[in-house]
């Protein structure tokens, strides 16, 4: 029986074995809840906070645990940095084998490689996360106490222990990222970015244009919007790479078509980034253009999917026609005036995204079986 790791062996070596990485991010959540409550101590000293809006808590926590998120997801990356040496930290393979210490999806083994604006991304969409989901709670928590206000010392000690456990789960994810897990993110930071802009839109008639007119305000729903739409296509780049590098090719074929799918990944995440960089009020052409480009490029990366990737399981390759079939179906009802434009685009989207997630999720069985089917 292994003994427990001692504190000074954890901060030698903190991400060596599953214990090490769990003690290393409680670690970091109290380093975070010390000093988090000392400054909220400063910071709401004699006055009584209201739990949201303007100059409240939960505008504090957010705000805070954005900071604290996007840091704490960047010293998990250093860390893997300074165990594995110099240059950018792979992210292991779904199926890379891994040692007794070590939990399944960790980042022991050598596979493709986190640069540094993937790492940006990345943190970015973690404090994303962190802020609209604070504010979030806050909202509810005034509408359950309404008119309530909290006192200088529970103020501060909750203000440390949201930043604590907002540092705790962001280093955690920095360290144990793996295809699975990034697509927990994408589909998090989507779902909370888009709901945020569609809750702080100062035009509550924008459903009745298209679902881009959410980034056309000067509001913050407009900034929400877009910056989730930028950070989601430099997201799903960094999915290209990490979905299509454990594939099997052994022969010059199957390297190409490995290739295109994983360009096609790229260029859907490009398009998306565009989509975000150009707003439809002011690029209403380019804007269009980009967004009709990303849903071709999708529509013929599914279809051409079985001779691209010949070894993603068949039930993946024909829920994407059903994917494909039913946005067609959708752009036939706007087409006869049956659905209007944003119900297409958010079902669309919906869809599409969707089948990343599941294409992130598929491509990490492939090598298991093939795996499965050597050894036996």
């Amino acid at each position: 029986m292994s003994q427990p790791s001692t504190i000074a062996g954890i901060l030698r070596e903190p991400t060596r074995t599953t214990e090490s990485e769990e003690s290393s991010a409680l670690i970091v959540g109290a380093g975070v809840f010390v000093v988090s409550a000392l400054l909220g101590l400063a910071l709401f000293w004699g006055r009584d906070l209201p739990i949201a809006g303007p100059g409240s808590l939960g505008a504090a926590v957010a705000i805070g645990s954005a900071i604290v998120a996007a840091l704490a997801f960047a010293a998990g990356r250093m860390v893997l940095r300074r165990r594995f040496g110099e240059g950018d930290v792979a992210v292991e393979p779904a199926a890379a084998p891994t040692g007794p210490d070590r939990a399944p999806g960790s980042l022991d083994e050598p596979g493709p490689r986190l640069h540094w604006f993937d790492v940006l991304a990345l943190a970015l969409a973690h404090a994303v996360i962190a802020l609209l989901g604070w504010t979030g709670l806050a909202d509810v928590l005034e509408q359950s106490f309404l008119g309530a206000e909290v006192y200088l010392i529970p103020a501060a000690a909750l203000f440390g222990v949201a930043l604590a456990l907002t540092a705790y789960v962001s280093f955690l994810s920095s360290v144990r990222m793996t295809p699975m897990l990034l697509s927990l993110v994408l589909a998090v930071f989507l779902v909370v970015g888009v709901i945020t802009a569609m809750l702080s839109s100062t035009d509550p008639l924008w459903w009745e244009k298209n679902l881009s007119a959410l980034g056309m305000t000067d509001d913050v729903s407009a900034l929400a919007f877009n910056l989730t739409l930028i950070i989601a296509g430099a997201i799903v780049t960094i999915v290209a790479r990490y979905a299509t590098a454990g594939l099997p090719a052994a022969n010059p074929g199957e390297r190409r078509g490995r290739d295109v799918a994983r360009w096609g990944l790229v260029l859907i995440g490009i398009l998306l980034a565009c989509v975000g960089i150009f707003p439809v009020d002011d690029f209403f052409a380019l804007h269009n253009t980009v967004a009709t480009g990303m849903a071709v490029v999708y529509a013929v990366l599914v279809i051409g999917l079985p001779k691209f990737l010949p070894t993603m399981p068949r039930v993946f390759v024909y829920v994407g026609w059903a994917y494909v079939g039913v946005i067609v179906v959708l752009a036939v009802f706007f087409i006869t005036g049956y659905y209007n434009l944003t119900a297409v685009e958010l079902v669309a989207g919906l869809l599409i995204f969707s089948w990343i997630i599941l294409f992130l999720r598929n491509t990490g069985s492939v090598v298991p079986r093939r795996v499965v089917a050597v050894t036996a």
